[in-house]
């Protein structure tokens, strides 16, 4: 007599790119039928309102810093499914994007385990929300390419390959990318927006050119960056050319507008003026 436990597919949900509210109707009603959930570190933690009934276990990566190894995973997942309980992978944005759903899901093909993937918003998706910048524009922004930064190896990467070029995991080496822009064919007065926590409440955005691009780097210290170079990243006022401050964007956001001056004279008072460096502030909350 064959007592095994019935198998449920994996679920796998696109958290959304921030803030809880952001999941899909479909994620939700998932989330409320799920056991077992496991969710990536950029998750909103106030999902977890959504299943109070599950078990929930952080299997996070970030970069540069501890996280799961993608076999543990892989194994997890298929270990809990192999239980009978309904599981739940909880990712950060959309699956198919940079979340190595790819290993994931054929870890649980070669278990013979069914999957269902709900998809997501993006951060490339939110970053082009906040700043009220399309990624596609009639007649100037035919295709938009959405590239990681970092390759396997840890190399930072840069290409020309559509009219609007995303950038993800850039936001450490935002200096070094401002240089292989230039070198993959870039103009250094090509427009570059660049947002940090697309979509939480604290998100930061700033416009810059890919010349001045490395200015970008105190304002988003140590924050998830999405980096938009191209057309999808030009005010709807200038389709070709960034202005000298940044655009106002959405309520809820600093832009390098909103804090330079703050930010400056609390620096000229607390720190020597050698390391005052004008174009650049530091991370507030709005």
């Amino acid at each position: 007599m064959n007592t095994a436990p019935p198998l449920h597919p994996v679920v796998f949900v696109g958290a959304g790119p921030g803030a809880a509210d952001l999941i899909t109707v479909r994620g939700v009603r998932r989330l409320a039928a799920a056991e077992l959930v496991l969710f990536d570190a950029l998750t909103d933690p106030a999902l977890r309102g959504l299943a109070p009934q599950a078990r929930w276990i952080d299997v996070g990566k970030r970069g540069f810093c501890d996280s799961t190894g993608q076999t543990r995973i892989n194994a997890l997942l298929v270990d809990f499914a192999r239980q009978g309980l309904r599981v739940l992978r909880l990712k950060g944005g959309d699956p198919s994007v940079f979340g190595r759903l790819e290993e994931e899901l054929r870890a649980l093909a070669q278990a013979g385990i069914p999957a269902e993937v709900v998809p997501g918003v993006t951060a490339a998706i939110a970053a082009a929300a906040a700043t009220q910048r399309p990624l596609t524009r009639r007649g100037s922004g035919r295709s938009v390419s959405l590239t990681t930064a970092m390759t396997r190896s840890g190399d930072l990467q840069a290409t020309r390959s559509a009219d609007t070029e995303v950038f993800y995991m850039a936001g450490r080496q935002l200096a070094a990318l401002s240089r292989q822009l230039r070198e993959a064919g870039w103009a250094a007065d090509t427009p570059v927006s660049v947002v940090s926590r697309a979509g939480c409440p604290d998100q930061l955005a700033s416009d810059h050119q890919v010349a001045s691009l490395g200015e970008a780097s105190l304002l988003h210290a140590g924050r998830p960056t999405v980096v938009t170079v191209g057309v999808g990243a030009s005010s709807l006022e200038s389709a070709t050319a960034v202005p000298e401050r940044a655009t106002e964007h959405a309520p809820g956001i600093a832009t390098e507008h909103d804090t330079l001056r703050a930010t400056e004279q609390a620096t000229e008072r607390s720190t020597p003026s050698a390391h005052a460096r004008k174009g650049t502030t530091r991370v507030t909350n709005p």
